[in-house]
């Protein structure tokens, strides 16, 4: 018997069969090409329907499906808020998929929930009841679990601390993504970047760009290894605002392993004992000492690996 996970993304859709264990089978990888809309979720059923299709003629069935969402996963409703798929503000992509895969479970959970739960599946927090999944891409999200559960609130949205408030005083630009994001996501650090060139005219370091070239977090990294003084000051901040929010989920959550994951861990592993010793002067001095902070064991596939692990859950 199989599980099916399906993770999507802001620009590609990845489709994984895996058994029982956890031992990934086959992967596919699709783009979305500009999809919009029901056009995305169209593509999500019809390539649902045909891997459910395929693993019956095998003899090998599916029993269940995961879906990991970019967003907001409405458990109540099955519609789901995707603010990087235009289109998809109330979309109902469970209706969409179980009208073609009929009477098999279908689970849709939000691509922060389904990190840490593949990490705890087949990763480095695997064995875990507390444990947090810190996700720093375009933007940052943090998946939690407590006492084994998935920290949902009230209504499906907790874990987006990229609103999570970590200097003074308040700024207006920060309602389009929120204090934290700002400045440490990766956006956040490729923006931060765009504007120290904008406020130091004669820097003429690795950061410059010709003109309409948009600078980009790669290109930050790489300036720091490469002994810029700006690019490392943009990002020992983003280490700060790191550990300070690692220092506040620590006193709040008490977790024993804080996982650092997303496109920006990636290049910001190395970091990860800068940010436990800025994390180490704010949190709760107990706590600290006694949760460890490691990179995803999963990368990218922690998503799809979670959203494996929770069609699983769906069987009990």
């Amino acid at each position: 018997m199989a599980l099916l996970g399906i993770d999507l993304g802001g620009t590609k859709v990845a489709f994984a069969l895996f058994d029982r264990e956890g031992t990934m089978r086959a992967k596919e990888t699709l783009t979305l090409d500009n999809r919009r809309g029901t056009e995305v979720g169209k593509m999500i059923a019809v390539n649902a329907a045909l891997k459910v299709a395929a693993a019956e003629s095998e003899g090998d069935p599916v029993e269940a499906i995961g879906i990991s969402v970019p967003g907001i996963s409405r458990r109540a409703s099955g519609t789901v808020w995707a603010p990087n798929i235009p289109g998809w503000d109330d979309y109902p992509l469970l209706r969409e998929v179980t009208t073609v895969t009929g009477e098999i479970p279908v689970i849709i959970e939000s691509d922060r929930s389904c990190y840490i739960s593949g990490e705890i599946w087949k990763g480095n927090a695997h064995g875990c009841r507390d444990a947090i999944y810190l996700a720093v891409g375009t933007g940052i999200g943090a998946g939690i679990t407590v006492n084994g559960e998935l920290l949902h609130g009230a209504h499906d949205i907790a874990g987006a601390i990229g609103w999570m408030a970590l200097s003074r005083p308040f700024r207006s630009k920060y309602t389009i993504c929120g204090n934290f994001e700002y400045f440490a996501s990766g956006e956040g650090i490729a923006r931060q970047a765009a504007e120290y060139l904008r406020r130091h005219d004669r820097y003429q370091g690795e950061l410059r760009r010709e003109p309409g070239i948009k600078i980009t977090t790669h290109d930050v990294f790489k300036a720091r290894e490469n002994g810029d003084k700006a690019a490392a000051a943009i990002i020992d901040l983003a280490v700060e605002y790191w550990g300070m929010a690692a220092a506040n989920l620590v006193s709040l959550f008490n977790p024993e392993k804080i996982i650092f994951g997303g496109g920006v861990f990636g290049p910001a592993v190395g970091l990860l004992p800068a940010i436990r010793q800025e994390a180490e002067k704010w949190a709760q001095p107990i706590s600290i000492r006694q949760v460890s902070f490691e990179p995803s064991a999963l990368a990218g596939d922690a998503g799809v690996y979670g959203a494996g692990f929770l069609a699983m859950k769906q069987l009990g």
